[in-house]
């Protein structure tokens, strides 16, 4: 029976969070599925068509069930939030589905769940999809830094707070102020924060657009 694609996916997703993206190739997927390469090649040709595959599949849960009725505001901090949560579904998520530029239901459907509030609320088409671009790359980046620092094994990463508490008191003291905040590992705190002043921008700009 031909492997079918879906198959391929789940397997490189597992994968994935057992080798991460580096130790992840099309020669180990062939192995896992116990598949010859050519049964691979039939769905994805090379490695960055698969990584495509899968970063489809990670935001297939993202604005499944748009807020109907709600202030655009609160829309968007939603699709936020649950892009972030499908990125960190799996290992390497966000570096996944950096630089990917998929056409699927599942990107059109989420890039819709961002652009639709904002053209509600007043934003130019430009302003809308630049805004939307924006605020992925808010997440993807958040995400990035938050899987490198904090991976699912729970090791911390950040190795030389001692280092850095010692510098920055002893030349930047502005710095140094901050250090507890600057460590503070309240990620969900943090995240929201960035979806805030995001948002506010967003807000700042309808509404200067308007009086233009």
């Amino acid at each position: 029976m031909r492997i079918q694609r879906d198959q391929i996916i789940a397997t490189a997703l597992v994968l994935l969070d057992e080798n991460g993206l580096d130790g992840l190739t099309m020669r180990a997927l062939a192995l896992a599925l116990q598949v010859q390469a050519p049964s691979l090649y039939w769905h994805f040709p090379n490695k960055k068509a698969l990584i495509d595959g899968m970063a489809d599949a990670l935001v297939e849960g993202v604005a499944r069930t748009p807020a109907a009725n709600v202030p655009w505001q609160e829309a968007i901090r939603t699709v936020g939030q649950e892009l972030r949560q499908g990125l960190l579904a799996h290992r390497d998520g966000a570096r996944v589905y950096a630089g990917t530029y998929v056409t699927s239901d599942n990107t059109l459907r989420m890039g819709e769940a961002m652009v639709a509030p904002l053209l509600r609320a007043g934003a130019s088409p430009k302003l809308a999809g630049w805004g939307s671009f924006s605020m992925m790359y808010y997440v993807l980046g958040f995400v990035m830094e938050e899987q490198a620092l904090w991976p699912a094994d729970g090791v911390d990463a950040i190795e030389n707070k001692a280092e850095f508490l010692a510098l920055s008191q002893q030349r930047f003291p502005s710095v140094f102020a901050c250090a507890d905040a600057l460590f503070d590992t309240d990620l969900e705190e943090r995240f929201a924060l960035g979806l805030d002043v995001f948002i506010a921008g967003l807000a700042h700009r309808i509404k200067a657009s308007k009086r233009a």
